[in-house]
């Protein structure tokens, strides 16, 4: 494929995630994909996965734990086997209500015409925060920058 190509299946997937049809976004994903996100300790979505059965379980988790407000990529870039997405999010955490915006970046790697891999960067201190329970962030962050008592 090439990456006018590859750009257009990661618009199709988009699409999908977008429409909340997962089944036809699961159909553009090969087999044993790959599949990662930062691993943030509290959320039960990140960290890695392999196959497309892992990923629809990703999916799953993800709809248990957070509402998605905006979720809008920007632009796609496309090059080789490789398509990087840039775009924006905002969500609700549904456990604590916060809600938390970033930009993020996906990397996507085409084989075959599927999907063969995913890579997420993005803010995950903004994602850790949300999903503390009201009140532990501000009181770990006031126990670190108070002074020693000698």
């Amino acid at each position: 494929m090439n990456e006018q190509a590859n750009i257009s299946l990661l618009k199709q997937a988009y699409d999908a995630y977008d429409k909340g049809d997962i089944q036809r976004l699961l159909g553009l994903f090969a087999q044993d994909i790959t599949w990662e996100l930062p691993e943030i300790e509290g959320i039960p979505f990140t960290g890695k996965r392999h196959g497309v059965d892992q990923v629809a379980d990703f999916f799953r988790v993800l709809a248990d734990s957070q509402e998605p407000r905006e979720f809008k990529p920007d632009q796609f870039i496309g090059q080789g086997d490789q398509v990087v997405v840039l775009g924006h999010g905002t969500f609700t955490v549904k456990a604590t209500g916060a809600e938390y915006s970033n930009d993020w970046c996906h990397v996507f790697r085409v084989a075959g015409g599927k999907i063969a891999s995913f890579k997420e960067y993005d803010d995950t201190h903004r994602a850790a925060q949300a999903y503390q329970p009201q009140g532990a962030g501000a009181a770990a962050g006031k126990a670190a920058t108070r002074p020693a008592v000698h």
